[in-house]
């Protein structure tokens, strides 16, 4: 591997230095450029300065936030992004199958396959999950921080029953690919470049993450009965009525709602708001993950899928 690897490392996310590094150079990968993230600054600033300087490589170690600012730094790029995840949600990684201890994320690091994926635009950042308008941002933001520390992702699931009560309903106006507009009633919606959300729960099976659009869903579900009927159905992997939850696809979507909503992109959480526009950059990242993914660039050779 020709030139260095940056290693964009959270000090808070838990995960040891020493550890990281050890990891690393099990696989070969010693040549370091150490880089640790700031609250004002998560990742987005080394991550560009990764790709300025030409770097090998681009190793993300923290949870979502640090992730999604690298996405952010590094989307047109040509430079690999790998993620030794370390967050409560670690929705990218376990969206593509990577390792969630640090030996197998660093194995995936320096011998799996990069992969290009498709990533979407909020303003200035970058997201390579989903963005979310409404419930699933509630969900995020008021689940505890001490109760994630304790039990992890299921704190999600204890917060989602919470939210399901109390989440506003509001009025909701999709605009999809400029000509098309959609009007409904909901507690909110998701644009997903791939379809898992916390605790594994299918929202969007049929999202892919290269083929240059975003499932974009309505949750519709109000009564208590279609929430259970709605929870049923994904655990089931069946696909939800179109009351519980409505599926469109689009590369273009513009929301405005009618009151403010919490937002979320990649799980973390943003300031309520009363619109967004989003749109997709395709085939636009490239990410190590497993071998045994699934990929449609068109040269695979020595592990490495080569982007478009």
């Amino acid at each position: 591997m020709t030139g260095s690897i940056v290693v964009v490392f959270n000090p808070v996310s838990g995960l040891a230095a020493t550890d990281v590094r050890a990891a690393l150079a099990d696989v070969g990968l010693t040549d370091l450029v150490w880089v640790e993230t700031t609250k004002d600054d998560p990742g987005a600033t080394a991550a560009k300065n990764a790709i300025n300087d030409k770097a090998a490589l681009v190793v993300a170690c923290g949870g979502d936030g640090t992730v999604m600012a690298c996405v952010t730094g590094m989307a047109g790029s040509t430079v690999p992004l790998a993620v030794i995840p370390a967050g409560t949600g670690n929705l990218l990684a376990r969206n593509f199958k990577i390792d969630l201890t640090i030996a197998g994320a660093a194995a995936i690091a320096a011998q799996g396959v990069r992969r290009p994926i498709d990533v979407g635009t909020l303003g200035d950042e970058r997201f390579a999950i989903m963005a979310g308008m409404g419930f699933d941002a509630q969900m995020l933001r008021d689940a505890p921080r001490a109760l994630k520390d304790k039990v992890g992702w299921l704190a999600y699931v204890i917060s989602g029953i919470r939210t399901a009560r109390r989440s506003p309903v509001a009025r909701f106006q999709l605009r999809l690919d400029k000509d098309r507009t959609v009007r409904r009633r909901g507690r909110g919606v998701l644009v997903g470049n791939v379809g898992e959300l916390q605790a594994g729960l299918p929202v969007l099976p049929d999202a892919v993450p290269d083929d240059g659009v975003f499932e974009v869903g309505l949750l519709a579900a109000q009564s208590p009965l279609e929430w259970v009927g709605l929870f049923l159905r994904l655990v089931a992997r069946r696909t939800p009525r179109a009351a519980q939850l409505e599926v469109f696809k689009a590369a273009h979507i513009e929301v405005t709602v009618d009151r403010e909503l919490p937002l979320q992109l990649d799980g973390d959480v943003r300031p309520s708001t009363r619109n967004f526009i989003c749109e997709v950059l395709p085939m636009s990242l490239l990410l190590c993950v497993p071998a045994d993914q699934p990929s449609s660039a068109e040269n695979v050779s020595d592990g490495v899928a080569v982007a478009h």
